[in-house]
């Protein structure tokens, strides 16, 4: 069978899990992305033209002998291989197209994605009243924060001889353990992600980087606490200790550390129990982020684009949530 829009929407519970997003939910992707990709492809057959010098186009876009693949069924594509991250030969036998025509389209599409994931990621509004009451046991965090955690994926292994050809690069076992995380026992590349507490929704995601690449150092070259409104702080766990002294304005918070040589007071375990219900949030964000298939096999893409694909997921992620918990955001 042939996938087409045209003829997966007669089967919703198909489109959705082939997607993860359901009819509504993806017609408004479309309404948002459709005009960008129109206008992405103008510019590429422009950009095509003065390359070959030839003269200016005169017929409109579209003009011409038809797509295999109308436009929805292009974004349709870049979303399956998001979800379901098949090979681009068996994505091409089931859209009825070639293989280098799936990675054309994936790489004219993904960045779309990208944009409008970064499109919804919002800040939380310190100026909204909080609708949540916090534990006695937590009354000295931030009462707004956003909460900060990652997650890992497998990455190819460096091939050999990437270290060669410089006296300046780092010998190939090093390079091999530039990405080789020993939490994860094996090469990997780590995202940062930050979650508004109240909704779920991502707010904001780093780049990619090397595996071992230590929490607390991703934080800081990401440039989050920097960018947090006024009044808006941060929570983490164990990974992110020190983090009031890094906020702007002291708004951070984390698990408290058991004392060494000593038994933990029962107050800070009733504490660390009563903020583990509240950070919760983020890690069943990043839950909903890895069901996308793209971001829980092996990356196949030798760590290209990564960071991509994380803002393309999340945005599709913020759109699910978003639209099954309308209640939040009135």
């Amino acid at each position: 069978m042939i996938l087409r829009y045209k003829v997966l929407s007669q089967h919703p519970r198909v489109f959705q899990s082939m997607t993860g997003l359901r009819l509504p939910e993806f017609d408004q992707l479309l309404t948002e992305v459709l005009p960008l990709h129109t206008q992405a492809y103008s510019q590429h057959l422009q950009q095509q033209r003065q390359h070959r010098r030839q003269p200016p186009r005169v017929r409109a876009v579209g003009g011409g002998p038809a797509f295999t693949l109308e436009s929805r069924d292009q974004i349709l594509l870049a979303v399956v291989w998001l979800r379901q991250y098949p090979t681009h030969e068996v994505l091409a036998y089931l859209f009825g197209v070639s293989d280098s025509s799936v990675s054309r389209l994936v790489e004219r599409v993904l960045p779309l994605l990208e944009q409008n994931g970064r499109d919804t990621m919002r800040m939380p509004d310190p100026g909204k009243k909080h609708r949540r009451t916090l534990d006695a046991l937590l009354q000295e965090t931030p009462h707004l924060a956003v909460l900060i955690d990652s997650f890992e994926q497998r990455v190819q292994r460096p091939r050999l001889g990437s270290g060669s050809g410089s006296s300046s690069q780092k010998p190939e076992s090093k390079q091999k353990d530039t990405f080789y995380s020993g939490k994860k026992k094996q090469h990997t590349l780590k995202s940062q992600v930050a979650v508004d507490e109240f909704t779920g929704q991502i707010v904001d995601v780093s780049q990619s980087v090397p595996g071992p690449t230590a929490d607390w150092t991703l934080l800081g070259a990401s440039g989050l606490l920097g960018r947090l409104p006024d009044g808006v702080g941060a929570l983490g766990d164990l990974a992110y200790l020190g983090l009031a002294a890094l906020h702007p304005q002291g708004l951070g918070a984390t698990p408290r550390r058991k004392p060494r040589a000593r038994q933990r007071p029962p107050q800070d375990a009733a504490y660390n129990t009563a903020f583990a219900r509240r950070r919760i949030t983020v890690e069943h964000s990043i839950g909903r982020l890895r069901r996308y298939q793209s971001l829980t096999h092996m990356d196949r893409h030798h760590r290209q684009k990564h960071s991509a694909r994380v803002c393309a997921v999340a945005g599709l992620v913020n759109r699910q949530i978003e639209h099954r918990q309308p209640a939040l955001f009135n």
